[in-house]
């Protein structure tokens, strides 16, 4: 049972809701929109599925168009004079509906406040320290709260913590701009930072460069060697290919030579046979030629 609230007879007739509390049932009733029958007034201007107006048309008449085109009568501007009512598919308008909700959760980006703590007798190494952390943070996304602390009379020196925000900023700087300046609070002296859109995307650019570089330095380092290995084998290659060359000539001209020394005794018989028949013709010795 509930008690110390005040129930009226409408809400206690309320049906299902009244199980709810009044503020609860109120942001209920605020965010879905009057379905079909419920909706109260007797009179409504229809709009089309695709955004045509249709007109005005009695409750009655619009729930039975509805019906008939097997769609929801859904009041979309309760406040109009008469009220607004669209044709359309409930159920599938609230599943894009929540779906385009979920896709925007996805894509936007929370942003968190980590918050980096000093003191004013810090010393460098541990300022260094705070400070890369400030960036990483920075490279995230998230703002950065630079909190000094002053400890007994440390609060009569503000200049000590305002000086340690200045030097901050100083070494963050292309990662961070100053979206709070420095102000004391309390016995604390506060700074907030957000990430330098601009800064971190020029130093991102310059890391993929850098990067690259680095890597056709790597690939000219490999293939430099390489290089020289090709460069003693086409060395090595070219003195074998000369000696072949030298043979092939030398055997060349001993073949010219042995054809040269063919071609006279060729000749010498040649010329024997050639003089063999005209001999036949003259007469031999010891025949008497008549007178």
């Amino acid at each position: 049972m509930l008690t110390g609230t005040s129930w009226s007879y409408s809400e206690q007739q309320a049906g299902p809701c009244c199980f709810l509390y009044p503020k609860q049932r109120r942001a209920h009733i605020a965010t879905e929109p009057r379905v079909n029958e419920r909706i109260r007034a007797k009179t409504v201007r229809v709009v089309a599925p695709d955004g045509s107006q249709i007109g005005l048309k009695e409750l009655d008449e619009a729930l039975w168009l509805a019906q008939q085109l097997d769609l929801d009568l859904v009041e979309v501007a309760p406040g109009s004079d008469p009220p607004v009512c669209r044709l359309m598919d409930y159920g599938k308008y609230k599943y894009e509906q929540s779906v385009k909700a979920r896709e925007g959760r996805k894509k936007s980006t929370r942003t968190v406040i980590k918050e980096v703590k000093f003191k004013t007798k810090i010393d460098g190494h541990d300022f260094d320290t705070k400070v890369r952390r400030a960036a990483e943070f920075l490279e995230d996304g998230h703002k950065i709260k630079a909190v000094v602390m002053f400890f007994g009379r440390e609060i009569t020196h503000p200049d000590r913590g305002r000086a340690l925000l200045d030097r901050m900023v100083a070494d963050l700087e292309g990662i961070a701009l100053v979206e709070s300046p420095a102000r004391l609070d309390g016995r604390n002296m506060t700074m907030v930072l957000v990430p330098d859109k601009v800064g971190l995307k020029a130093r991102a650019k310059a890391a993929a460069e850098a990067e690259r570089a680095e890597a056709a330095a790597e690939d000219a380092a490999q293939a430099e060697p390489e290089a020289e290995r090709a460069r003693q084998d086409a060395e090595e290659i070219e003195p074998a290919a000369g000696t072949d060359q030298a043979a092939q000539e030398e055997d060349h001209a001993e073949t010219e030579d042995s054809q040269g020394s063919q071609s006279p005794v060729q000749s010498d018989r040649d010329g024997q046979t050639a003089a063999s028949p005209a001999g036949d013709e003259s007469p031999q010795s010891g025949e008497v030629q008549p007178a």
